[in-house]
């Protein structure tokens, strides 16, 4: 086990996969942590990519009680363990809001950075706003501390069955909504900063390629969003797979398939 200490007195828990190829960092999405992206981590590794893990602040084995859980804390976070892991080069990849994070971190790491890959990503934006028809209203977002608070096991059930993708099994469903319960009480904090998020500008300034990935089937994210993204971009690709908001859990032998030709390409 490996931890980041932060400027702020927190401990925040990483995984780096060690291999001679160009590394790829892993973003998961809100109230989830790093084991979600464990068959990426295989796939990656027996092609001889590495990979570098991130829980988010608030998630999985990181510490709880940070007073800092803004996207740009955590994004500060991934480029202090890609420094900490010495990683010259890396692809990220971030998955719903680890959408977000990945580009803000992208913006903090500078030329390290070979290409992005937004899994489902919340970025550039995630709500609807002037220029943006995509996605939902800021006061929906908003209002999800409220519901957690209300009912915490009722609403992230409900979450997990959403992110689990359509037809998915219980074993499915229940081992995200473990994720979803395992969170710290102020994830949420994390989440509210989706209501004002607009990366159009940061996204577009990138010429490193960016792959969107985005699911034809996703209730979470507007699948919109990632046509969005990949249009933003200057060198933006995109593709749509046939799944809901977790294409690397539900079709994980497509998911790798894509990721896996991407990263090579970064890698020529």
């Amino acid at each position: 086990m490996a931890y980041l200490d932060t400027d702020d007195g927190g401990r925040v828990y990483y995984e780096h996969h060690r291999a001679a190829k160009l590394p790829v960092v892993l973003i998961h999405g809100w109230g989830m942590s790093g084991d979600y992206w464990a068959s990426a981590v295989e796939a990656l590794l027996a092609d001889g990519h590495g990979a570098i893990v991130v829980d988010h602040r608030g998630c999985g084995r990181s510490d709880r009680d940070f007073s800092d859980m803004s996207i740009d804390a955590i994004a500060r976070d991934v480029a202090a363990i890609v420094e900490r892991c010495d990683a010259s080069r890396v692809a990220l990849n971030g998955w719903s809001l680890g959408g977000a994070v990945a580009v803000a971190a992208a913006e903090l790491l500078g030329d390290r950075v070979a290409g992005l890959i937004l899994t489902c990503g919340a970025s550039p934006r995630y709500v609807q706003g002037d220029g943006f028809p995509h996605g939902g209203l800021p006061e929906d977002v908003l209002g999800i501390g409220a519901a957690i608070t209300a009912d915490r096991p009722g609403f992230f059930r409900a979450l997990a069955e959403g992110a689990s993708g359509e037809g998915a099994s219980e074993a499915m469903i229940g081992w995200v909504e473990r994720g979803f319960l395992a969170t710290g009480p102020r994830a949420s904090d994390t989440l509210a900063g989706l209501a004002t998020l607009d990366q159009r500008g940061l996204l577009a300034s990138f010429a490193f390629p960016v792959l969107s990935i985005g699911g034809a089937k996703d209730s979470i994210a507007d699948p919109a969003i990632a046509g969005f993204a990949a249009n933003c971009a200057a060198n933006g690709t995109l593709l749509t797979m046939d799944t809901g908001h977790s294409p690397q859990l539900e079709n994980p032998s497509a998911y790798n398939e894509a990721l896996l030709a991407f990263v090579r390409k970064l890698a020529q």
